[in-house]
Order: C-alpha cells, then sequence, then structure tokens
C-alpha cells in the first residue's frame, strides 16, 4: 500500500516537474518565446539579461523555466514586506497576500495591483494553465489557479522564488 501511495504522489508531482523543460515545449505547435521585449516598458537583449541575472534566474525568468519545489528561500519567509520581480525590480505582490500553500512554491492570493502582472494562457505540457509575468519586463515569474481555497479571490499565484527579490517593511 506504502509503495501505490508513493506512485500516487509521484504521478501528481509530473506536472511540475514538467514545468522544468526549457522555452522550446510545443505550445500549439510552436516554440514558446518571451512576448516581443516592444510589449514591455523595459527594452532589453538577451545578452543584457545573461549579463544582470544569474543562469537559474535567466533560465527561469527568460526562458520560461520553473525552479525545484521547496527550493526557494521565500517559501517560507513570512517577515511584512514588499515581492519585486528579480529581473527589473517592479513591485509585483505584497507580503501579507501571502499564504501557504503547501506547493513547494511562494504564493499568493492577489497581485498588488491589477497591473503588476500579466497573465497569458499556457497550453505547453499538455495543459491550459494561466503564465503570469511581469508586466514592465515581461519576466515569467510562474503561473496562477483557480484552487486557492478559502483565499479572498479563490486564487493561487504559485511564483518561483528565483523570479523574485523582497524589500523588507521598515
Amino acid at each position: 500500500m506504502k509503495n501505490q501511495w508513493i506512485y500516487f504522489v509521484v504521478l501528481l508531482s509530473i506536472p511540475a516537474i514538467a514545468g522544468c523543460q526549457s522555452a522550446k515545449d510545443s505550445v500549439n505547435n510552436k516554440e514558446t518565446k518571451m512576448d516581443s521585449i516592444d510589449n514591455y516598458p523595459v527594452k532589453k537583449t538577451d545578452e543584457d539579461w545573461k549579463k544582470e541575472l544569474n543562469a537559474e534566474e535567466y533560465r527561469v525568468l527568460r526562458e520560461k523555466g520553473t525552479e525545484r519545489p521547496f527550493s526557494s528561500e521565500y517559501e517560507t519567509l513570512w517577515d511584512s514586506g514588499t515581492y519585486v520581480c528579480k529581473a527589473c525590480g517592479a513591485e509585483l505582490f505584497k507580503s501579507n497576500t501571502k499564504f501557504d500553500a503547501h506547493c513547494g512554491w511562494p504564493s499568493f492570493y492577489q497581485s498588488i495591483d491589477k497591473s503588476a502582472v500579466k497573465e497569458i494562457e499556457d497550453r505547453s505540457h499538455g495543459m491550459t494553465r494561466t503564465e503570469v509575468v511581469c508586466a514592465k519586463c515581461g519576466g515569467h515569474l510562474g503561473h496562477v489557479f483557480n484552487d486557492g481555497y478559502d483565499q479572498p479571490t479563490g486564487l493561487r499565484y504559485c511564483i518561483n522564488g528565483v523570479s523574485l527579490g523582497f524589500k523588507k517593511k521598515e
């Protein structure tokens, strides 16, 4: 029975692990690429981003990767403050909207305001999800799901911690 339970847990984690793929995943038979830099106020080349971000930050923010679950320092950070985009510093989420979703990634029930993030349909990995990107630079943050349970909005913004910075409230 224990082995069956482990098998079930592994099967449930496949979509999260699949999120670790690079930006060459099939989406409607096309490669997934960042939106045109013309769609965002911050306009930098890939070379510029590679100079400013470390390899893991670049993979997640610019290539739509996913960090390993439970690997982010922000997963268990409960200090008061504001979470910002690691790439451009835009304010994204207030700490008072963060909750423990037990999913392995920092989770929030709403963005700082409706203009802080952009939501994009994501059909990669054989499923339809809603990708969340920074509205200022287009950096991939994670996904939003409508399974926020008892949270005020019913939403769960499941965000890669490597995509975030944190400004502690003074």
